[in-house]
């Protein structure tokens, strides 16, 4: 296997099953991702004021960024997540959840100010192993 998702016994559990402590990559070219927003096909934020639409677009987004190069959510070992309102988390995690069903990325989702654009309420970057 060239990817190894998991929690040391040394260490406690993570306190959310919905991510792990360390991703451990053999082989294999990494890919960077960008943070992403929901932005529409002319540039413009989707929904604005709708953390789960917003989450929606933005996976839809990453999923067609990873099948560009020949992967999917599956092969993410890395997720940051940045939120104007941590209180929203549960929208987003609900919609994250749908897309990363096998054994979950190493992951941080902190709560920011604001991001570059106004009416953006998530903003997501990954990493993923390309197979």
């Amino acid at each position: 296997m060239r990817v190894t998702l998991g929690n040391p016994a040394t260490v406690p559990a993570p306190p959310n099953p919905a991510y792990s402590h360390t991703a451990y990559v053999t082989q294999g070219p990494m890919l960077y991702v960008s943070g992403q927003i929901a932005l529409d096909e002319n540039g413009e934020v989707d929904a604005p004021g709708d953390m789960t639409r917003q989450s929606e677009v933005i996976m839809s987004l990453l999923e067609r960024i990873l099948a560009a190069h020949g992967a999917g959510f599956a092969d993410v070992v890395n997720i940051r997540s940045f939120l104007t309102d941590i209180d929203l988390r549960a929208e987003y995690g609900a919609v994250r959840g749908r897309c990363f069903t096998g054994a979950p990325p190493t992951s941080t989702t902190v709560e920011v100010p604001r991001l570059f654009h106004p009416d953006a309420l998530i903003e997501v970057e990954i990493v993923a192993a390309i197979p």
